[in-house]
């Protein structure tokens, strides 16, 4: 159903910093890029996430997120560490939110702009 996503962003470097780690962790990385957007994805020019510089830019409220699928929860306490490590806000440590179902295994954070960001994987341990 969707194409892809935008979200406007104050700092372009600042946030691709965090995007490139947070989403190569996953196993994303940048399809496309010019002076104001970076597009992030597995296929060139085939972006599923677009960072688009808006210095105005301000992040959606309370309950609004994106979760992004993970391969394992080595890929998400990947994604946790490596978007901590590149500027991102714990929103959440890597581990099982059993009130979600029982093999609900995410993690959470909030980028640069103050967007919030999950990574999650609902199968068994890997």
């Amino acid at each position: 159903m969707i194409h892809h996503l935008s979200l406007g962003v104050r700092d372009l470097a600042a946030s691709a910093a965090f995007y490139d780690a947070a989403l190569g962790a996953l196993g994303f990385r940048r399809v496309f890029e010019d002076d104001d957007a970076i597009g992030y994805g597995t296929v060139d020019d085939e972006d599923m996430l677009c960072l688009k510089l808006r210095p105005d830019a301000v992040a959606p409220g309370a309950g609004f997120h994106l979760a992004f699928g993970a391969t394992g929860r080595a890929a998400v306490d990947a994604f946790h560490a490596a978007g901590l490590r590149a500027g991102g806000s714990d929103n959440g440590a890597a581990g099982l939110r059993e009130e979600y179902g029982p093999t609900y295994y995410a993690a959470f954070l909030v980028d640069p702009d103050g967007h919030r960001v999950e990574a999650v994987f609902k199968e068994g341990p890997m």
